[in-house]
């Protein structure tokens, strides 16, 4: 049955199996997501459901890519990524031809890409260095192989979708290899793993959904310490910091924060 027992017992193991922490994010909401999974694949027990999952690689991936809620798309928020072009990085120019960007929890590697294709088009002789981490192996894996439907590069023009992707079959799409080549992908978990330091701008999007208050606060203040002084933090349409003056941030615009100058 699934009591606390149980869920106690399926946190132990999860933790053990993957470095996944549920302690640190919202109990109620993880719950509920995780027993919808459990009660849908015929199980009466989170501990019940983990071990038969963990018997099969492909049937864990699959969970593992459930839980760490893995959506994307390119330029999600197309006017948030306008926001970038026009201000943000013109912004983080001035001080360095360039860039050291970090795009955390890059799922299926939309974002890092986009950004790829954003520089390219902003700098095309400069190479800039993109971080794209995830805590999924699998998703990274995805990544990495750069291979999107049409609905995941839905909000691209046809302009850019004709220079920077090739057609590989019925609504498939791989992107090229001269913008491939500009990001390094690495599993990280941001929740325990140390951060490195020196970035001109962080991206960490449609991530924290299920974090708890506690652990939000942590991660935005190794971010900031993560950050150049003068650097940015990008964070999703509904992720607005509201004590961001508390961790040291200043407001450049919504929902992009700055380490000021002079810290």
């Amino acid at each position: 049955m699934m009591d606390e027992q149980d869920w106690t017992v399926f946190k132990q193991k999860l933790k053990q199996r993957t470095e996944i922490d549920l302690d640190l994010y919202k109990e109620p909401q993880m719950k509920r997501r995780i027993g919808n999974l459990v009660t849908r694949a015929g199980f009466d027990s989170y501990t019940g459901y983990f071990d038969d999952a963990a018997k099969d690689k492909d049937a864990f991936a699959a969970f593992i890519e459930y839980l760490t809620i893995n959506v994307s798309e390119f330029f999600r928020t197309p006017e948030k990524f306008g926001k970038l072009e026009t201000d943000v990085i013109p912004d983080l120019l001035k001080r360095s031809q360039k860039l050291n960007i970090w795009s955390a929890g890059c799922s299926i590697g939309a974002e890092p890409y986009s950004l790829a294709i954003i520089l390219k088009e902003m700098t095309p002789n400069v190479r800039h260095r993109i971080l794209a981490t995830d805590l999924d192996v699998e998703i990274i894996a995805k990544a990495k192989r750069g291979e999107y439907t049409g609905n995941e590069i839905k909000s691209m023009s046809d302009a850019r979708k004709k220079k920077y992707f090739d057609v590989i079959g019925d609504d498939r799409f791989a992107v090229k290899n001269d913008i491939k080549s500009c990001i390094e992908f690495k599993r990280h978990n941001l929740l325990k793993d140390p951060f490195e330091k020196g970035f001109d701008l962080i991206l960490c999007r449609n991530v924290v959904i299920y974090f708890t208050e506690e652990a939000k606060e942590e991660l935005y203040a190794n971010f900031f310490k993560a950050l150049k002084p003068g650097g940015i933090l990008f964070v999703g349409a509904t992720e607005a910091i509201l004590n961001f003056r508390k961790l040291g941030y200043t407001s450049f615009q919504p929902f992009f924060y700055q380490r000021p100058l002079e810290s």
